[in-house]
């Protein structure tokens, strides 16, 4: 398969763009680099920068490269707490780039898509663990963003016959395997990130936010899943459509949750580090418990997460880290 891949100098999209290629396949990547690195890009990959907002950018790549099979769509603002500050960034990226990217696939006759999407469309859940059909509601301007990115999607396929699947994944976390690309923001807003930052000694200690939840030791509990894992279900939703499958949503999650302290403890015993906690007061907005179910994922799209123990992820990360205490810019 030929697969461009937008955004994918960023976390999930290298990691994703890595696979594709482990698998044989041909990808190009499409990325303005504003959050993605160029030293996260497979030196196998066609690489073209630009902006996805940008209309001539997008058709001059897709002009070039005439043969793609399918997109897989990263290419998106995803800080929770920024979008809440500036929420007209993250509706000109988000939704007019996903917007100028959709009139250009229409146009270039390409008709399947794979969409990176979020939890964070469901909003405070109803129950655990939670369903693809359950509400959505989002509580944050990404997560309002991602949904109606969605719908752009589902109103695109009714009207063009453009499939798409959109993958809503949790909390993405852990490396590559190989230690060679790994997770790094600025700012760092990530849970196992930051406590691995404090383990190196590059901040001084992690803040737990809130020990009062209704949780077994009362601090937030939520689902990790690596991030090969994820890329791994990108490939396998490009693969459903390319098959003949139909639009859909999957939940992508271990559907197993841990919470901050045992994620805490866990890095403590992975990395031989003590790490210094400072005990906050809670955050609004932040739900006790987060987990996924990702069964249907499991049953149609055929997926089983690899990297699923929490040492294992942590692992991962860390021999990231541990040679990249400062992300790429070394």
């Amino acid at each position: 398969m030929k697969i461009l891949v937008l955004g994918g100098a960023g976390y999930i999209g290298s990691h994703t763009v890595y696979r594709l290629i482990e698998e044989g396949n041909e990808v190009v990547i499409f990325d303005n680099l504003e959050t993605g690195h160029i030293e996260a890009v497979h030196p196998q990959a066609v690489f073209y920068k630009g902006d996805l907002r940008n209309r001539a950018e997008i058709d001059s790549v897709l002009d070039k490269e005439t043969d793609i099979d399918a997109v897989i769509h990263f290419a998106a603002n995803s800080l929770v707490g920024e979008s809440m500050v500036k929420p007209l960034k993250y509706y000109d990226n988000n939704l007019c780039g996903t917007k100028v990217l959709l009139e250009s696939l229409v146009a270039h006759g390409v008709d399947k898509v794979v969409f990176s999407s979020t939890a964070a469309t469901y909003g405070e859940p109803q129950h655990t663990p939670i369903l693809e059909t359950d509400p959505s509601n989002p509580t944050n301007c990404y997560g309002e963003t991602k949904k109606a990115m969605e719908r752009m999607f589902y109103w695109t396929n009714v009207a063009h016959g453009l499939r798409f699947v959109s993958l809503r994944y949790f909390n993405a976390c852990g490396a590559h395997i190989s230690g060679s690309i790994g997770e790094a923001h600025n700012p760092e807003t990530h849970l196992i990130p930051i406590i691995l930052q404090a383990a190196q000694g590059v901040r001084d200690h992690i803040s737990v936010f809130g020990t009062d939840y209704p949780t077994p030791d009362g601090t937030c509990i939520r689902d990790y899943i690596h991030v090969t894992d994820l890329a791994q279900a990108h490939i396998l939703a490009v693969k459903h459509l390319m098959n003949g499958g139909e639009s859909d949503i999957f939940n992508l999650g271990n559907g197993v949750g841990f919470s901050v302290k045992e994620v805490i403890e866990t890095a403590r015993e992975v990395t031989g580090k003590e790490i210094k906690v400072v005990y906050e007061d809670r955050r609004a907005g932040d739900p006790a418990v987060l987990i996924a179910s990702s069964d249907k994922a499991k049953e149609k799209l055929g997926w089983k997460p690899e990297f699923d123990s929490l040492p294992t992820i942590i692992e991962t990360a860390w021999r990231w880290h541990s040679t990249h205490p400062h992300g790429y810019s070394e």
